[in-house]
């Protein structure tokens, strides 16, 4: 049984602050949240509520920019002071979440790529009686780690969706990158693709920090296997990668992905991806900041507690690719 939240009415303006909380609280005179320049805190004297979103994305990476965007678009919506911080190190997005709760925020939205590297600030989390929500990563993990709500895709089912799609394009050996490892998401994934396909599948692991490294690796597989004709990757960026990596290796492998951006958007509409697989990042972000307001003013917890609310999956083919073209083009899908 949740425990109703305290009464809280949001108020002052919006401000969204993209430094990490640890860096800012080392500056004078600034909260982690910030300061609007003339030393005071518009959402602490204006009682405004404060969420942190903390996640395991790394800088840059336009996947993390989408769910930053819904995110924003909620805390807009909701009178929200958001602070959006990430770290790919498991141990730095620990003390992410570790410097939320020192500051005392309203509520914590969190991924759970590592899940055991989390268990720690949101047990300190529910100490301090701040309500935490999970988001991408971590179905399997939520409830076991005390979470509210969740908002994502079962990566498993997932995968084994894309198992069977790949039977249906008559594939018979399938190489399935992994560009973070020990990624509960990414493995669940390609371990759902062979649990499903009839064919052989094969998992490459690679630095997704490095896509030069990336494409180069996959180069090298398809030049040492070429039975490898379907290469899956967990990224829109790995896909194109993998595209050009046919390309050098002479390789006729087809190429398809999880997870869409404007540029894989353009791919699949060319034919050079045969597919991806919509997990909508700017969605998560949008119900996981959405989430923690609703519970703070109304009481509300989505799925009861007990059920994750599902963002995917969506398949994105050459058939259906114009329906989300203009939402890619705009940044949101």
């Amino acid at each position: 049984m949740n425990t109703p939240p305290p009464p809280h009415t949001p108020a002052g303006p919006v401000r969204v602050a993209a430094l990490a909380f640890a860096v800012c609280l080392l500056l004078s005179g600034c909260s982690a949240l910030g300061d609007d320049g003339d030393g005071a805190d518009p959402a602490r004297s204006g009682g405004g509520m404060r969420v942190a979103l903390v996640t395991h994305g790394g800088e840059g990476d336009a996947f993390w920019d989408l769910v930053r965007k819904g995110a924003e678009a909620a805390a807009a919506k909701d009178g929200i002071d958001l602070t959006y911080a990430g770290d790919a190190d498991p141990a730095a997005q620990a003390d992410l979440v570790r410097d939320a709760v020192r500051d005392k925020v309203d509520g914590i939205a969190v991924t759970l790529a590592k899940p055991a590297a989390m268990r720690g600030p949101v047990a300190q989390a529910k100490a301090a009686g701040i309500p935490v929500v999970g988001l991408n990563s971590g179905i399997d993990a939520w409830r076991p780690a005390g979470l509210l709500e969740y908002f994502g895709q079962d990566e498993s089912v997932a995968g084994r969706a894309v198992g069977d799609k790949l039977d249906g394009l008559k594939a018979k050996h399938a190489l399935c990158v992994v560009h973070e490892r020990g990624n509960v998401a990414l493995e669940a994934r390609c371990a759902g693709v062979k649990k499903t396909f009839g064919g052989e599948t094969d998992n490459l692991y690679v630095d997704g920090t490095d896509l030069d490294a990336v494409t180069a690796a996959i180069t090298a597989r398809l030049r040492q296997d070429s039975g490898i004709d379907q290469v899956v990757t967990n990224g829109a960026q790995f896909a194109l990668g993998a595209v050009e990596a046919a390309r050098q290796a002479g390789s006729r492998a087809k190429v398809a992905t999880f997870d869409l951006d404007k540029d894989l958007v353009k791919a699949v509409r060319g034919g050079e991806v045969q597919f991806a697989v919509d997990q909508q990042p700017y969605l998560q972000g949008y119900l996981a900041v959405d989430a923690l307001w609703l519970y703070r003013t109304n009481g509300n917890v989505s799925g009861g507690g007990t059920a994750p609310v599902l963002t995917g999956p969506a398949f994105v083919t050459r058939s259906n690719v114009s329906a989300v073209a203009r939402f890619a083009a705009a940044g949101t899908r």
